[in-house]
């Protein structure tokens, strides 16, 4: 591997894991600050910050919103439990989806390729922490999605369809739109490391996120999570590896 690209792919690994660490934390402060505003909480900075460990660190796995959702369902307050857990990935994934799209595009008309690459990541956690949510958790018995459904005492059906149908766009939109542009942008000369970056991506969006409910989310997450893994990751690595050459 020449120098260039080993520091480009340190780069990214760089990129990887602080655009996961945003997209992780947004979501996670999202469910706070709503808590707060609702006068469920009294401190929006106040999360679970978990232990002082490697795992921890590295993916922030310990860290949660740190709300008390019992109390408002003992006082009647369901909706407002509902708000509070979909904000998460509806308003904290939703903003950070929006902001590295118009981020993303700013630093690819000035040629800065290195932000470029950054936002294009947080968009990648951004999409994929949507299909985490709806509809691979959307059927579970716990969690966020779980308390979304009881909040407004509705189908689960009714999340899949409601936030499925446009999140499903708005991956559709990346894979399909901005993964190819970027993978042309931000390695055109180099059809090798824009397959890399293409396959990282997929599996980011489909394997990584979308196999999330592979365990602790019953039967349905479990299906859901293994038609993402062994059937879109794949047909969806293929078609994405076809667009920039239709497009070169």
């Amino acid at each position: 591997m020449r120098p260039k690209s080993a520091l480009i792919w340190l780069l990214a690994i760089f990129q990887l894991w602080l655009a996961h660490a945003i997209g992780y934390m947004v979501h996670e402060y999202a469910h706070s600050f709503i808590a707060w505003f609702c006068h469920a909480k009294a401190n929006p900075l106040a999360l679970d910050y978990g232990r002082t460990n490697l795992e921890n660190f590295l993916f922030l796995s310990d860290i949660d919103e740190n709300v008390d959702y019992a109390p408002l369902f003992a006082e009647g307050r369901n909706h407002v439990a509902a708000l509070i857990a979909v904000a998460g990935v509806l308003i904290g994934n939703g903003l950070s989806y929006l902001a590295s799209r118009l981020l993303y595009e700013r630093a690819s008309s000035q040629y800065q390729r290195r932000w470029a690459m950054f936002y294009f990541w947080i968009g990648v956690m951004s999409v994929g922490n949507f299909l985490s949510y709806v509809p691979v958790r959307t059927f579970a018995s716990h969690a966020d999605m779980f308390t979304v459904v009881r909040g407004l005492q509705v189908s689960p059906w009714v999340i899949a369809l409601g936030l499925g149908i446009p999140f499903a766009l708005a991956i559709w939109h990346f894979l399909a739109r901005i993964l190819p542009q970027a993978a042309s942008f931000l390695f055109g000369t180099e059809p090798v490391l824009q397959g890399v970056f293409i396959l990282m991506t997929t599996y980011f969006v489909f394997v990584f996120f979308g196999g999330a409910g592979i365990k602790n989310y019953g039967n349905a997450g479990y299906w859901i999570s293994a038609c993402c893994v062994y059937l879109l990751f794949p047909i969806a690595t293929i078609l994405c590896l076809q667009a920039p050459k239709r497009s070169a």
